[in-house]
């Protein structure tokens, strides 16, 4: 190399690094080239996996690797000490000794992982996976694969600039039921798609409400629970789990059971950008607790081939059944799914009613085919982290990316609406009629649990309107502010990547 190429090269290396293109987890160790070092797998070499947040959905994570051939377990992190000890003293019973950490800035530091599993609560997911790519690392990370829309892109260019293989937590994706369900709907067997309609209709009892802060277990380190959001006062009477139904951590049932079928519903539909109009209906109904995410809602996705409409309820299918031990039996069902993706069409209908089946009936109702075949999604993951291929990976991230951002920009526009009464938003749904309908429906549902909506009691949220491409909205500041957050200091999604 010449001088001058020299003195060129080096002067806009400083510039980046300066300009914080490459942003590391403090104490995590800086590579030097822009594709960090990653350890190549030979034919006999253990696949090295730490698994991060396991109270819940990461249990799941610890044993799906735990079974799969050429997988090692080294290590678990979690912010609670009890969870932690228990988890380690579980995979003892097996023989396996891992590694315990707190937090997980000290994990990325070790040289003896090659891939990191989270599931810790969605506030988390884009800042541990960023910074584990940055690392070093290869990724599963949990749907939604972020708890806000910008934060989700950020993943999407980390994992492309670094060479880092990253799946999403959508193993819908890798049943091959479903796969040839959704290729057989695609190619028109029954017609042109006229809708996709995904269902979240899951029991959602109230979280209590409490007057003053809830003290914190000195077993858990809150101060990393927190992480990129607020450190505040803990205001509601549960820590864990709980935090689904508070927007500052969560983004209620759309982000959280919602997601698998919102994904579902784009696939269907072939789409692979945001929605270019978008708007939210609903509230949170039957119960004052502490929650702030809607237990009915539904998202309306303005799409130029076919609309994509999600619903969520919470709620039994009337009042009677609002009791502790009854609520979850009696939930509402739509043709056939509860938990599910509705697909109309032309020439009759799909109703995929789990992750891994489906049935197509014609237009009088009868059916006509029908799928059902399930897969291993950590082995898909665990293929493509030794292929080194992203094109192997049934849920790359960028597919996360999408179905979770088509959650956010529905919970922004329910977050940005306003009370009305049910006439008035009849009217403003007139020549929408599969919006119409629907809110017909979320109505009398309503009605059936003793929820008088005549008083204004739902929200209507503002009727966006986005353009893809920048992932922007259009003519709307509030709403783009909600694309993204403030993060607590020392805990930033890298701004640049």
């Amino acid at each position: 190399m010449k001088r001058r190429e020299f003195i060129s090269t080096s002067a806009l290396a400083a510039a980046s690094v300066a300009a914080g293109w490459t942003t590391y987890a403090p104490g995590v160790q800086a590579q030097t080239s822009n594709r960090p070092r990653r350890r190549v797998l030979g034919a006999n070499d253990d696949l090295r996996v730490a698994v991060i947040g396991f109270n819940s959905r990461g249990r799941d994570h610890i044993s799906g690797f735990k079974k799969l051939k050429g997988v090692r377990l080294v290590a678990l992190c979690d912010v609670d000490s009890t969870v932690l000890a228990a988890g380690k003293a579980e995979l003892a019973k097996d023989g396996i000794d891992v590694a315990t950490y707190t937090d997980v800035r000290k994990l990325l530091e070790s040289g003896e992982i090659d891939a990191i599993s989270t599931a810790t609560p969605n506030h988390w997911h884009s800042l541990i996976a960023i910074w584990a790519i940055q690392a070093g690392k290869d990724v599963y990370v949990e749907k939604p694969v972020s708890h806000n829309a910008w934060e989700g892109r950020q993943i999407v260019k980390a994992a492309h600039r670094y060479g880092a293989i990253v799946q999403t937590g959508t193993q819908s994706r890798s049943n091959p039921g479903l796969r040839e369900a959704v290729a057989w709907v695609q190619a028109g067997n029954l017609g042109k798609i006229q809708l996709a309609r995904g269902l979240c209709y899951k029991p959602r009892m109230s979280i209590g409400k409490v007057s003053a802060a809830t003290a914190v277990p000195s077993h858990i380190d809150y101060d990393l629970w927190c992480g990129p959001s607020p450190l505040a006062p803990l205001m509601r009477e549960k820590l864990h789990y709980d935090w689904h139904w508070q927007f500052v951590t969560g983004n209620g049932d759309l982000g959280n059971q919602g997601i698998h079928q919102m994904d579902i519903a784009r696939w269907v539909l072939g789409e692979k950008t945001l929605s270019p109009e978008v708007f939210s209906v609903g509230g949170r109904f039957g119960y004052m607790d502490d929650g702030n995410t809607p237990n009915t809602q539904f998202v309306y996705h303005g799409y130029a081939k076919a609309p994509l409409i999600f619903e969520v309820r919470g709620l039994p299918k009337s009042r009677e059944f609002q009791d502790p031990k009854t609520w979850g039996k009696n939930m509402d069902v739509l043709k056939g799914a509860s938990v599910g993706v509705i697909v109309e069409c032309e020439g009759g209908s799909m109703s995929i009613p789990t992750y891994d089946s489906a049935i197509a009936y014609d237009k009088s109702g009868k059916e006509i085919k029908r799928w059902k075949e399930g897969a291993d999604h950590y082995a898909n993951f665990v293929a493509a982290v030794r292929s080194r291929k992203p094109s192997d990976l049934n849920a790359e991230i960028l597919e996360g990316h999408l179905s979770s951002a088509l959650c956010h920009t529905g919970n922004i526009s329910y977050q940005l609406g306003k009370r009305l009464k049910p006439d008035a938003i009849r009217e403003r749904l007139q020549g929408m009629p599969a919006a119409a309908e629907t809110f017909a429906r979320l109505a009398e549902h309503c009605g059936a649990n003793g929820v008088d909506l005549a008083g204004g009691a739902v929200v209507l949220g503002e009727m966006l309107k986005m353009n893809p491409a920048a992932e922007k909205f259009e003519g709307n500041a509030a709403a783009n502010l909600k694309l993204t957050r403030e993060y607590r200091k020392g805990f930033e999604v890298p701004a640049r990547i």
